[in-house]
This record gives structure tokens, C-alpha cells and sequence, in this order.
């Protein structure tokens, strides 16, 4: 892609803008948390055995020289503000969770001489033993992980450049800066900042907008309270524990979606990926969801034709997509690994028509994925799939059986579909929306 003029510029009015407001926000939080005396602690008895390696101040400092070479790297205006608003979320999100939730680093770091005590001494002159979790260092350290990772191709310097972003993160536990529950909560932190200002598509927090449905709405309270009762689990219980934290993001993230965000908040793209930010965040309600859906389907895995070579079944695993020219998938919430650019790629042609579970699709989405299957077929069988393939992906069948002409009413394309596939759930909410497909008389 061709960069885009005055890129240079916008990124040095970006860092002269993020610069002196991470130093201000970052020391008045330090110094404010010194004079309180509710500052608490959160270390585990492991971390006792944690090296300080005194050398791995170099990898902690680069971070700084990283920040602002990463400004160098985007091709165009949106990716460039994206960047800097994913980098000014961080700042934001950390510096709150050190005002409401102080903690304190307990290690006594000895004298050290030489460069690296130099280096130290200069870290000490405005970083305090608070601002801990989450580590800012990480999420930082995350965003501009990611911006490398987008625009480094070649396989040394690549290499190259995971080695030494994973030898930073190393650094925050290594210089004994950092206990290490800074190290998990700052990485989501940071991951969570990479899902709201992604490089394409729209952005959740521009994209928000109150759902409609009160099915959406039953389903967001039912994953808010999911996600609160790991939290309290998290919270009462705490050591080990505390990694229900995760899923209990998850599980908000999920409900959010429902609530106001739609099929988009899982970010999945043309290519049948998740972005790797959703990946990440979601990666418990991802597991859960990937394992309901072989769970009930384990009896019956395999795809069913039910016309002219349209097929309907559950998005397929590796390898299970052999013998279709193309994939119509309406799953939102799993990845397709059929999908172009995926190392299972076996198919032609894949269409991507991203759909939240138990919820059923808007009409233009029913009838883009009709006018889809219709023009797959032509070239050769089509898999039509949703997690189950019972829902979703057979009412998208029943929208193509009413609109190529095959059926004239909806319950008839029911009926047709339900001869291959008896297993299919389609209610009367999904009756309503496909008799709006019916030819009128």
C-alpha cells in the first residue's frame, strides 16, 4: 500500500501531544499514591525466586526509543490515529486502575554501579514503587508489539524484533520493576486498547448502538452475570484464582456485543479470522463456544445437502471443508480456518456474514448471503455454516430457497430444509423474518 503524504508530521504532532501527557498523568499519579496509606500489595510467594538481572534495564528502556519509531511504521491518516488513540486509551485505562486500586512494589533492589546503575538511577529519579497493575509497560508494550508485528515482513528481522519485544516484557519482572500480576492485567490492557481502536473496520467505541431486540438484551444480562460471578470468584477467592479475571472480561466483552456492539465487536474479517486482539480477549468464551459446537454435533458432524448442491452444517474444522468450491458463513464468533490467506484454505470462494448466536439476522443481511449462495453454487457445492449448523446458517438456506424462487413461502423452505437436516431450530422470530422474504402477491 502507498503511504500516505504527511504522515510524518502527524505523527510528531501525535508523540508532542502523548509525550509530555504520559510523564504528567504518570508522575501525578506516583506522587499522589505516595502520600496515601491504603497502598496494598499483591505478590506471590514464587516471585521470591525472580532473578534481577541489573543488564535487562537496556531491553526496559527501549521501549521509550520504540514508542516513538513505531510512529514511523503506519501507511495511512486512520491506522496513524488509531495507533496513537490505542496508546492514549492505555495511558488513560492504567493511570484510573492506579488511582482506584494502589499497589506497591515490596523487593528491595540492591545498590548498583556501573551503566546499569546509572540507567537505574535515572528510572528511580520519577518512577515510585507504585503505578503496578496494570503495568502500563506492558500495554504499551502490546500496542506498539503489534504495530511492529504489522508492518515487519521479513523473516530475520522479524524474527528478530519478537525476540526482543518478548525480552522487554521479560525486563518488567527482570529489573524488578514489577510484580507479576502487572504483567497479565497490563497485557489485556493493552490487548483491550489494540480491540477498540483496530486498523480496519469500525471501531467499538464509534460503533455503539443500543440493540433492539430484546432477545440481545436477555442474553447481555445473562453474559453480564456469567462474567460477574467469575469476577467474585476471582475476588474472594484470589491466588491462583485470579485468572478467572480472564474469562470474566470475556464474558462482559460478550455481553457488550449483545448489549450494543453487534456481531462487529468480535472483529472478524473477510478472511474468516478474528482479529488477534478478540482472539485473545475472548479466548475463553472462543474455547467454550468451539467446544458446544462440537459437542452437538459430535453424532452428526457432517455437512447435509439440501438443494442443488447448497449444503448446510456446522464451520468447519481443519480439513473438513474438502470437496466445497465455496464457504458462506454467518458464525460471528468462531474462526473460519477455510478462509483466504488461512493454511487451510481449500476452498475458491469464502463469504463472511457475521451473525451474534441465538439472535436471528437482519433482512439485508439474509438477503446479501442468499444472492451469495445462489452465486457460489453456479461454480460448484457451497457449505452454508453456522457453530451448528441449526439456526443461523438454515435460515440463511431458507432466505436462498425463498429468493432464488425455489419456495414460495417460508414454512415450505422449512419443511425442504428440515428433510436434510432435521436437527434445525428455526422459532417463530426466524418464521417472521422469513416471511418478509415471501413474494408478495
Amino acid at each position: 500500500m502507498p503511504r500516505e503524504a504527511g504522515l510524518i508530521r502527524r505523527g510528531v504532532l501525535w508523540l508532542l501531544l502523548l509525550g509530555p501527557l504520559f510523564f504528567l498523568s504518570y508522575g501525578l499519579a506516583n506522587n499522589h499514591t505516595a502520600t496515601r496509606d491504603d497502598v496494598g500489595t499483591l505478590v506471590f510467594a514464587w516471585e521470591s525466586q525472580v532473578p534481577l538481572w541489573p543488564w535487562t534495564i537496556i531491553p526496559y528502556w527501549s521501549i521509550d526509543l520504540l514508542y516513538g519509531l513505531s510512529f514511523l511504521l503506519p501507511r495511512t491518516r486512520r491506522e496513524m490515529d488509531r495507533h496513537a488513540l490505542a496508546l492514549l486509551s492505555a495511558q488513560l485505562i492504567c493511570v484510573v486502575c492506579f488511582l482506584l486500586w494502589p499497589l506497591r512494589f515490596t523487593f528491595e533492589r540492591p545498590e548498583l554501579g556501573g551503566l546499569f546503575g546509572w540507567l537505574f538511577d535515572v528510572l528511580m529519579g520519577f518512577d515510585k514503587p507504585f503505578n503496578q497493575a496494570p503495568s502500563l509497560h506492558i500495554a504499551l508494550l502490546v500496542i506498539i508489539w503489534t504495530m511492529f508485528a504489522r508492518h515487519l515482513r521479513g523473516g530475520i528481522s522479524r524474527g528478530l524484533m519478537h525476540g526482543w519485544m518478548a525480552l522487554i516484557g521479560l525486563s518488567v519482572l527482570t529489573t524488578w520493576q514489577h510484580h507479576f500480576i502487572d504483567v497479565p492485567t497490563g497485557a489485556l490492557a493493552g490487548l483491550l486498547c489494540v480491540w477498540l481502536w483496530p486498523r480496519e473496520g469500525h471501531a467499538p467505541l464509534l460503533a455503539m448502538r443500543l440493540a433492539q431486540d430484546p432477545k440481545r438484551w436477555r442474553l447481555a444480562v445473562y453474559y453480564s452475570l456469567g462474567g460477574a460471578l467469575c469476577a467474585g470468584l476471582a475476588w474472594v477467592t484470589g491466588g491462583a484464582w485470579l485468572w478467572l479475571l480472564w474469562p470474566a472480561l470475556a464474558l462482559l466483552m460478550v455481553a457488550l456485543n449483545y448489549a450494543l456492539l453487534g456481531a462487529s465487536g468480535f472483529q472478524k474479517g473477510a478472511d474468516g479470522r478474528l482479529s488477534m486482539a478478540a482472539s485473545v480477549l475472548l479466548a475463553p468464551y472462543l474455547l467454550g463456544a468451539w467446544i458446544n459446537s462440537r459437542w452437538w454435533t459430535r453424532k452428526h458432524p457432517q455437512a447435509d445437502e439440501v438443494c442443488d448442491g447448497v449444503f448446510l452444517g456446522r464451520i468447519p474444522g481443519r480439513g473438513e471443508a474438502s470437496g466445497f468450491a465455496a464457504i458462506v458463513d454467518l458464525c460471528a464468533e468462531l474462526p473460519c480456518p477455510c478462509g483466504p490467506g488461512n493454511s487451510d484454505a481449500r476452498v475458491a470462494a469464502y463469504d463472511s456474514y457475521p451473525t451474534l448466536d441465538l439472535v436471528v439476522a437482519e433482512l439485508d443481511l439474509l438477503r446479501q448471503a442468499a444472492n451469495a449462495i445462489e452465486t457460489r453454487r453456479r461454480k460448484g457445492p457451497v457449505l452454508v455454516c453456522c457453530a451448528l449448523g441449526f439456526s443461523r446458517s438454515a435460515t440463511a438456506v431458507a432466505a436462498w430457497l425463498l429468493v432464488s424462487g425455489r419456495c414460495t413461502r417460508a414454512a415450505e423452505a422449512e419443511a425442504l430444509i428440515r428433510l436434510a437436516r432435521p436437527g434445525i431450530v428455526l422459532r417463530s422470530a426466524h418464521h417472521q423474518r422469513l416471511g418478509q422474504l415471501e413474494p408478495q402477491p
